[in-house]
């Protein structure tokens, strides 16, 4: 690539996109070569990758901001949730699209070669809720078995469709289309081949469009394959395999991703076949939203209508795979986006199908019930760039008797709903706080709650109730409780929530007072404010606005309105999203919901923290799935961050175990990224977004990566963690966790109450 070139062909490489105003096509400004090797030295940032597709997308968000938008439209309504509508693709007897329910898959972790495993796994998690399970088909052997395993399947009663997943080789695409029902080609490899990184430099536009002809050559055979047959495909992108052309053309970026899903998706149409869907997969769930939403917007400005799997890939395991799936795939079905889904856990692939069932039913309740509110001009959202909002955090005044800036966190706060009950246990909840115990005494830790929500306040009466309370106050973490608790009963030091509405009301009647001791206060927004009484906030002191929205309320949409009202009225109040559950709310449904719907907002940058309650979960639980969130959304590292894939048939080793193993050991290591890849597939690629690689080279073999750059070849899978240890340690990143000893003598001590 080279400096101020123009989009190498029409309608693959331009930004048109379709304003809600009617305004005419836009045309995108590729990054330069100097952008691109910025961008990679820095991959690691989701802002880095995110800038270099604003800055390709430049020629959007200019005209954009003439017409009083920074978007084009890339989903239904931005203020309510509708399902954006799409052609029926028929996938066996299963039809995918927007007049069809979501369809559910998952991914076998067998040896294909071995049919009878594959037969077996396959059945599991059709009788588990899959509508579709994809099989991985790395060669002409597994092709051949491939044949084996559906004549299987039909005669044991399963006509659960099969979907092969290919990757470089186009023979064996064609070989398993004759018995499978969809074929999936990732644009990244499938012609290309295995990823090297090298760079390529394009001294004019011409080299870029030969190369797109030899992409036909290759493709053409298997679309027309496919036509014939009525066979069904994806096209899926995945920001870890860009090809080294696309790479060298748009840099790690989501508009290259859309690009290069949609050269492949040109030779489909211009061979009159549709029956095919796209994906836009990435481990990080801000980029896979951005290339999600940037696809979409291309297909509305183009007039297509193809349906959209939805999954962030190499999610990981246990809560922090659902919370980032939920954050990712979450975020879009609240915009009415996504045809089919799959969260990729590393877990036995019938383990996918609740999770995925429950986000397919949250968006699908979503779009029936058009969860909203009532239309509003929406001027500063900007779906082609992150930047957070961020708040103005508290601050020191003279004669203050204790530290109020530890209210909130510079990189997003978690706040924690404590009752009476949990203060009868003063141990437990300070280690339910993530406290760190010394001699008995509670200090924060890396993973403390900031900052303590309370309805109730224990009585002056109570002493051993206050005497626990003024332990946490004297380490930083602060109280907050409803100002008419407060003034029944002052707390030394706590902070007064009052309703917005009343505080703005009480504002124009000559000011609003607080209980007696109370020097800070917050505001509690429920999404129905006026205009009015959000732009009251311009100027006050309230430390923070916990948007907690009225039960019947959309909370994505209510929270887009108060957003955008807050950013008309230049209001800079630090603002915590605060969600309730009811008694008897499962774990599961608070990281679903939690993950999609506040997600939603933090991608956006939306939001500085977190409250989540819920008077039958777990205080530690709620704290660190609150902080989970934090870190999906790519705000607050508090623990090693894991990007881990599913496994399939290609990988080389027991993926399970060999996480739990390097979780076990590394685990401790906040702002640390660890990616752990089965096989080479997409292992250097998603390195991009991870400090660390442990990737399958070889049966028994591994080789550790550093970024993108393979650092250590085959070394012997036993040892193999121990290399990693040294790898982080050379590179400073490394502290020795907390011996047994110590833990040990902290729980000996006596709790000072």
């Amino acid at each position: 690539m080279r400096p101020g070139q123009t989009p190498a062909a029409e309608g693959l490489c331009s930004t048109s996109g379709r304003f809600a105003s009617g305004t005419a096509p836009l045309t995108a400004v590729p990054v330069s070569p100097h952008q691109i090797r910025r961008t990679r030295r820095s991959a690691h940032s989701t802002k880095a990758v995110l800038q270099a597709t604003e800055q390709a997308t430049q020629g959007n968000g200019k005209k954009a901001h003439q017409n009083g938008l920074l978007h084009p439209q890339y989903c239904e309504s931005v203020y309510r949730s509708l399902r954006r509508p799409t052609r029926t693709v028929e996938i066996g007897n299963v039809k995918v699209g927007s007049q069809h329910p979501i369809a559910l898959q998952t991914m076998t972790t067998t040896d294909t070669r071995n049919v009878q495993a594959t037969v077996d796994q396959v059945k599991k998690c059709a009788d588990s809720g899959a509508d579709m399970v994809r099989i991985t088909v790395q060669g002409k052997q597994e092709a051949t078995a491939c044949y084996k395993i559906r004549e299987q399947l039909f005669k044991d009663g399963y006509d659960v469709p099969l979907v092969a997943d290919i990757h470089f080789q186009p023979v064996v695409a064609s070989m398993v289309a004759e018995c499978f029902e969809k074929i999936r080609v990732n644009p990244g490899n499938f012609v290309d081949g295995r990823k090297k990184f090298d760079e390529k430099v394009y001294d004019d536009d011409s080299q870029f469009k030969q190369e797109q002809d030899h992409i036909r050559e290759v493709f053409e055979p298997l679309v027309e394959k496919c036509k014939r047959l009525n066979r069904a495909m994806r096209i899926g992108t995945n920001h870890g395999s860009l090809s080294a052309r696309i790479l060298s053309y748009y840099g790690d970026t989501p508009r290259g991703m859309v690009e290069s899903a949609f050269e492949f998706a040109n030779i489909c149409r211009n061979l009159d076949y549709h029956n095919f869907l796209f994906s836009m997969k990435a481990s990080n769930p801000l980029v896979m939203v951005q290339a999600y939403r940037l696809l979409a917007e291309e297909m509305y400005s183009n007039g297509w209508d193809y349906p959209l799997h939805l999954g962030v890939t190499e999610a990981g395991e246990g809560e922090d795979g659902r919370l980032k799936s939920a954050i990712g795939i979450g975020s879009l079905l609240m915009d009415g986006l996504g045809d089919t889904i799959r969260v990729s856990l590393t877990e036995d692939p019938e383990f996918e199908l609740e999770p995925c069932r429950q986000l397919g039913e949250l968006g699908t309740q979503a779009a029936q019930q058009q969860w909203g509110v009532q239309e509003f001009d929406e001027k500063h959202r900007d779906i082609h760039s992150f930047a957070r909002r961020v708040g103005r955090l508290p601050e020191q005044k003279e004669g203050d008797e204790v530290d109020y800036r530890g209210l909130l966190h510079r990189d997003g706060s978690v706040i924690s709903s404590v009752s009476l009950q949990d203060l009868e246990r003063p141990e437990q909840l300070y280690r339910a706080l993530g406290c760190k115990m010394v001699v008995g005494m509670p200090f924060k830790d890396q993973a403390t709650s900031d900052t303590l929500y309370m309805t109730q306040i224990p009585p002056t009466s109570d002493k051993n109730g206050r005497r626990a309370l003024k332990r946490l106050q004297e380490v930083g973490v602060h109280v907050m409780a409803p100002a008419s608790v407060l003034a029944q009963d002052p707390l030394p030091h706590a902070v007064a929530v009052q309703p917005l509405k009343e505080v703005a009301t009480a504002s124009q009647n000559g000011g609003h007072s607080l209980p007696a001791g109370v020097s800070r206060f917050a505001v509690i927004i429920d999404g129905t404010e006026s205009e009015e009484q959000v732009a009251s906030l311009k100027g006050s002191e309230a430390v923070m606005a916990l948007l907690q929205i009225a039960p019947g309320v959309s909370q994505v949409h209510a929270s887009r309105r108060i957003f955008e009202l807050l950013q008309r009225h230049e209001v800079d109040i630090a603002v915590i999203h605060f969600h309730s559950f009811p008694e008897g709310a499962s774990g599961d449904d608070i990281i679903m919901t939690t993950g999609s719907q506040v997600g939603a907002l933090l991608v956006d940058g939306l939001g500085d923290g977190v409250a989540v309650s819920c008077p039958t979960q777990d205080l530690s639980f709620l704290r660190n799935m609150s902080f989970g969130v934090l870190q999906g959304s790519r705000m607050r590292n508090t623990k090693t961050e894991f990007v881990s894939c599913p496994s399939c048939g290609r990988t080389l080793f027991d993926l399970q175990e060999v996480t739990d193993q390097i979780r076990t050991r590394t685990g401790h290591l906040p702002g640390v990224s660890i990616a752990i890849m089965g096989c080479i597939v997409n292992g250097p690629g998603e390195m991009a977004d991870a400090d660390f690689g442990y990737v399958g080279g070889a049966p028994g073999k591994i080789d550790l990566y550093v970024g993108k750059e393979v650092v250590r070849r085959a070394i012997p899978m036993s040892g193999a963690t121990d290399e990693l240890i040294e790898l982080i340690k050379e590179h400073d990143r490394w502290v020795e966790p907390e011996t047994e000893e110590s833990e040990q003598e902290e729980q000996r001590q006596p709790v000072a109450a």
